[in-house]
């Protein structure tokens, strides 16, 4: 603790990194960030930007820039990007995925990590883009490879057939579909890799807002896991978890 206070005296460490070091946590008007999380669960705090204002979102990112290097947000607008382009320092790189609804940024000296393991993500029609985006930039911060696989619905079996050596040669998949959610049962059954199904609110009528695909994934003849309905980031924090394990297994097999 007082090599902590003595920086900050030095002004070698700002406030809000000392209290993220000592809490866990960074406060701010705009909410506590929690700087620990990555460190204690394995996966980074994000920005949840639906409900926050424009400032109380670039507030936050600061703060996780601050005291993690890294800001990662979701389901942005333009105007909480125009926000956080504005107030994070002009060193550090943004990149705003327009259609996963994502912002991360990178500090200067921000390394991200890298994991010997793919992940494949899949969709099974261009309407299923921005859950999967939202998965595909998850996995991809916490360290995994990832290969995408688009619009191979099972509306034409031969589309996901043609696609089979790539989902094979992955570590796992996340596998979304909105409808009836039949492709992470149809891929679940044709690889031996894990397949987490993400359910997609695109469709009409009875059922089309996702709760049909949801209950057909859950119904799933072959073995796959589940996540909540348009949980892109949910079902990329498993997949990347799942990377990172099958990455630290083949380095402690190749230090054997």
């Amino acid at each position: 603790m007082r090599d902590i206070l003595d920086a900050v005296a030095a002004g070698d460490l700002s406030p809000a990194e000392a209290e993220a070091r000592l809490a866990g946590y960074a406060t701010t008007e705009a909410g506590r960030f929690d700087a620990a999380r990555e460190r204690r669960r394995g996966v980074p705090e994000a920005i949840l930007a639906e409900g926050k204002t424009p400032g109380e979102v670039a507030t936050l990112a600061t703060a996780a820039l601050e005291t993690t290097g890294r800001a990662l947000l979701t389901r942005v607008d333009e105007a909480a990007v125009a926000a956080v382009t504005d107030a994070v320092p002009g060193d550090a790189s943004v990149d705003h995925d327009e259609r996963a609804r994502t912002v991360v940024v990178h500090g200067p000296s921000y390394e991200p990590p890298s994991v010997n393991a793919t992940v494949a993500v899949v969709t099974a029609g261009t309407s299923d883009a921005e859950a999967a985006g939202e998965a595909a930039v998850l996995a991809r911060e916490l360290g995994a490879t990832v290969e995408r696989v688009s619009d191979v619905g099972v509306a034409h079996l031969g589309r996901i057939v043609d696609n089979l050596e790539t989902l094979r040669a992955a570590d796992v998949a996340v596998v979304a579909a909105g409808r009836e959610g039949a492709l992470p049962t149809v891929v679940a059954g044709l690889v031996d890799t894990p397949v987490i199904g993400l359910p997609v609110s695109t469709g009409y009528g009875f059922g089309g807002d996702g709760e049909s695909a949801l209950a057909g994934m859950l119904q799933s003849c072959t073995v796959l896991s589940v996540v909540n309905i348009d949980a892109g980031f949910t079902a990329g924090a498993q997949a990347g978890l799942v990377a990172r394990a099958v990455g630290a297994a083949r380095r402690d097999a190749a230090d054997e």
